[in-house]
């Protein structure tokens, strides 16, 4: 391969750009509207506009990616993490436009995308599994019937997802309804397919997975181990490697299902096999992710190997640089730096940075897609970047992250910073004999305060005298002397900005929680609701989040479904 394009955008297609400079190869970047000046846009070699802003309209877009590879001359295409990365339709477009794909084959993201599929290639080679339905379930009464039959808590999953996303707990069983629905919403969503599956659900596990590494000559190698446990909404805030307080037998079988359960599939490239690990010590298969994850540096820091740089060996046919699992050197973590409102139980915030200050030092890497000046715009995922962190143990990469934690700054919208702080102290974590973290600590155990971030006003720069421009859909640059910029005026818009919750005036009205996609009411013009009840369903940031009833009585309806609302903006009154 030559020249690579990279179907994503943030952090990771700045992670993709750099690999492909010390690869030897040219990155091209695409960008919707709101990206035009992005930072994986600006370190790129060339970069080309898709036109819009929604993700359906730019990064899901595969004929306008496959167009702009063609365009660009490109013949090979990263499609990164998320987006069309564990599309396998996306995957077999690239392949029959004549371009490299930089992943599994098609045929195996079919295989292990499709959760029951994986679920039966893990029972033929032995990997431990909990009790889960066959195939996917037509409608709610099955899914009552198997949390009668296996017993509550039951787990909700989409049959063609990841990330989270289409993934429902039930604990009781009249929730198990509307959770469903909803599980079935995010799915269609977020995959494009509705089909879910149940399966039993072990409560406060760990999240242990294996990273793995597959060539075309038929090596695989697992690379190492992860613990990925502290989570929100089943989405990961902070990874480390390797998976610390495991044992021997624990390692080594996760090691070898890992590896059974790939060379099955007949797999390539990077990928991810998850497991969960119960109070008990039973370990239960859970996914195969066939991309990159977003927590591979914490890997490629104690497995010294550059991961993506290994996709494209293998991409182009070598070899793995590895024939077995590297010995783990030290200890690294990853705290994801997300644009949400921890005090606001992790809202995604969009909004301006106007303050970006890093932190640096021995055992500190950074990869962001963001700097000072930028915008998170709020039809994309919140993740801004990713702070990793190393030292020879895991007592000192935790007192490395305390020093960097405390360094950095981020200043123009609520930010994770200020929880990262509170849990690099917190015994539950930190203790060597007594880890408590599990994937439901946050919502369970975790009853600190934290405060919200103060949000800045944005800056205008009237000094500014280059910019991008678009011409015939490829990125330029275009510079202006000063004096044409005299006597102009503009008026500052910052896409996709919160702008602050107002104070209700009006005890009837219910006004809307975050800036974002009105999904669906759930509640009829009209109809009677009571206090708590869920009335509607909105989006932001690829998060779906429930509205509820602030009191009793009849709800008049103010907003339409699919519209996009402002924060604090009226969208019912209950009279």
């Amino acid at each position: 391969m030559l020249k690579v394009l990279i179907a994503n955008r943030g952090e990771i297609a700045v992670r993709i750009a750099r690999a492909c400079t010390d690869y030897g190869v040219k990155s091209i970047a695409v960008y919707a509207d709101a990206d035009l000046d992005a930072l994986h846009v600006r370190l790129a070699d060339e970069a080309y506009g898709l036109g819009g802003n929604s993700p359906s309209e730019t990064y899901l877009n595969a004929d306008k990616l496959i167009s702009v590879a063609k365009k660009s001359g490109a013949d090979a295409v990263h499609p990164g993490y998320g987006f069309l990365s564990e599309s396998e339709a996306f995957a077999r477009a690239v392949q029959d436009a004549g371009l490299i794909w930089i992943g599994p084959p098609p045929e195996t993201i079919a295989k292990l995308g499709d959760k029951l599929e994986a679920r039966k290639i893990a029972l033929q080679v032995g990997a431990p599994l909990v009790a889960g339905t066959s195939e996917p379930v037509k409608n709610v009464q099955e899914v009552l019937l198997f949390a009668r039959q296996y017993g509550l808590p039951v787990i909700i999953k989409a049959a063609f997802g990841g990330g989270g996303r289409g993934m429902k707990i039930a604990w009781r069983m009249d929730e198990v309804e509307e959770l469903y629905h909803s599980a079935v919403r995010e799915a269609i969503t977020a995959f494009g397919r509705g089909e879910c599956f149940v399966e039993q659900y072990l409560d406060r596990p760990r999240h242990i997975e294996a990273q793995v590494l597959a060539d075309t000559q038929g090596n695989v190698v697992v690379v190492g181990t992860r613990d990925c446990s502290l989570q929100r909404r089943n989405q990961k805030l902070v990874e480390e490697a390797p998976a610390p307080f495991l044992s021997d037998e624990q390692r080594e079988r996760i090691h070898a299902a890992a590896r059974d359960i790939c060379a099955a599939a007949g797999y390539v490239s990077a990928g991810t096999v998850e497991f969960l690990l119960s109070q008990t010590g039973a370990i239960s298969f859970l996914e195969v992710n066939t991309r990159l994850q977003v927590e591979h540096p914490v890997t490629e820091q104690t497995a010294g190997i550059d991961l993506v740089v290994e996709q494209f060996r293998i991409a182009d046919g070598m070899p793995l640089s590895l024939t077995e699992t590297p010995r783990a050197a030290g200890h690294a973590f990853e705290f994801r730096i997300n644009a949400e409102d921890v005090a606001r139980g992790f809202l995604p915030s969009p909004g301006p940075v106007t303050c970006f200050s890093a932190p640096s030092g021995p055992g500190i890497r950074l990869d962001t897609g963001v700097e000072e000046g930028s915008v998170i715009p709020g039809n994309f995922d919140s993740l801004m970047a990713k702070l990793i962190v190393s030292g020879s143990s895991r007592k000192e990469a935790l007192a490395r992250a305390r020093r960097a934690l405390k360094e950095f700054k981020i200043e123009g919208l609520p930010n994770v910073l200020p929880f990262h702080r509170v849990i690099v102290e917190h015994p539950d974590f930190v203790e060597d004999d007594e880890f408590r973290v599990h994937t439901r600590w946050i919502e369970t155990d975790f009853a600190e305060a934290l405060t919200t971030f103060v949000r800045s006003e944005p800056v205008s720069d009237s000094s500014l005298v280059r910019c991008a421009i678009e011409i015939e859909g490829r990125r330029v640059m275009l510079g202006l002397p000063p004096k044409l910029l005299n006597g102009l005026t503009a008026e500052v818009i910052s896409v996709g900005s919160i702008q602050p919750a107002l104070a209700s005036t009006d005890p009837a009205v219910v006004y809307s929680p975050i800036a974002g996609n009105l999904l669906a009411w759930l509640v009829e013009d009209g109809s009677e609701v009571r206090e708590g009840d869920v009335i509607a369903v909105m989006e932001a940031m690829k998060m779906e989040m429930q509205v509820l009833a602030h009191k009793s009585g009849s709800v008049s309806l103010m907003a339409k479904s699919g519209e996009m609302q402002k924060q604090a903006g009226a969208i019912a009154r209950i009279n």
